[in-house]
């Protein structure tokens, strides 16, 4: 049977590969870039309430993180007991704003929650053998207005850098997935696939954009560290861009609940 991934065994890697370093700060550039335009009342509070915001399979909380900082109160739910931990360190003196639910993301439809304003999923989809069950019970966690922030690891972006590096018995084989205890998400997705999965629900898409859209292309690792604020900037400017977009190695979609 299959079964969604646990990080308990990568806890400390995961935190330093994906969000550490140049890759991480442009992920989180243009999560905020997105969230800042469309829900500007998360991300410039100017003396309003705080908010309700769900990490969903969040992990550590390296985007939640700031929004606690700001003032929002942080339902933070994960597989992993190791990655909450993590999370708890580096909430220190924000627990009055921190939740933790150690559960995977379909029992959160049992819990006594708020209703959230902005529910986040990032990086989840990659993991989980149901993807769609997954959307399907964040939505219901959802009143009419909140905002839904999905990220995924992009299928387009895979292939694409593969054919780059001449992997041809990958792409030939279709072996689209990563190795054992790699951090490579084992189930990439297309932005064609979950925008299918998202159409029956009650929600209209606000953003759509694509992460690290050129960084990781860059054959040289020595060039992919050049003037990181400039690759930043133009990761931004390119990141909803076609074609640039979609080939981004990770894809960003935003949405709202209408009903």
């Amino acid at each position: 049977m299959k079964t969604d991934r646990n990080f308990d065994d990568l806890a400390p890697r995961f935190r330093r590969k994906v969000y550490g370093g140049l890759k991480g700060r442009i992920r989180l550039a243009v999560l905020e870039k997105d969230i800042r335009e469309f829900c500007p009342a998360i991300m410039d509070r100017a003396g309003g309430p705080p908010m309700n915001i769900l990490d969903a399979g969040g992990g550590y909380g390296p985007f939640s993180l700031g929004l606690a900082r700001l003032g929002h109160r942080v339902t933070l739910c994960d597989l992993s007991k190791n990655m909450l931990d993590i999370a708890r360190e580096r909430f220190e003196g924000l627990e009055d704003r921190l939740t933790l639910c150690h559960c995977p993301i379909q029992e959160l439809s049992g819990k006594d929650l708020p209703p959230f304003d902005l529910v986040l999923c990032h990086g989840v989809l990659g993991w989980v053998a149901d993807p769609e069950d997954i959307i399907r019970h964040l939505i219901a966690l959802m009143p009419r207005g909140s905002v839904l922030s999905l990220s995924f690891y992009n299928l387009n972006g895979m292939i694409y850098k593969n054919l780059l590096r001449t992997n041809y018995k990958k792409i030939v084989n279709e072996a689209y997935t990563g190795y054992p205890g790699s951090l490579t998400p084992t189930r990439p997705r297309t932005p064609e696939a979950v925008l299918e999965w998202l159409r029956p629900h009650p929600v209209e898409r606000l953003c759509h954009s694509g992460i690290r859209v050129f960084h990781d292309y860059i054959l040289n690792p020595e060039d992919r560290q050049r003037d990181p604020d400039t690759s930043v900037n133009l990761e931004l400017k390119f990141s909803r861009q076609m074609p640039f977009r979609d080939l981004g190695r990770y894809q960003h979609i935003l949405v709202r609940k209408t009903d």
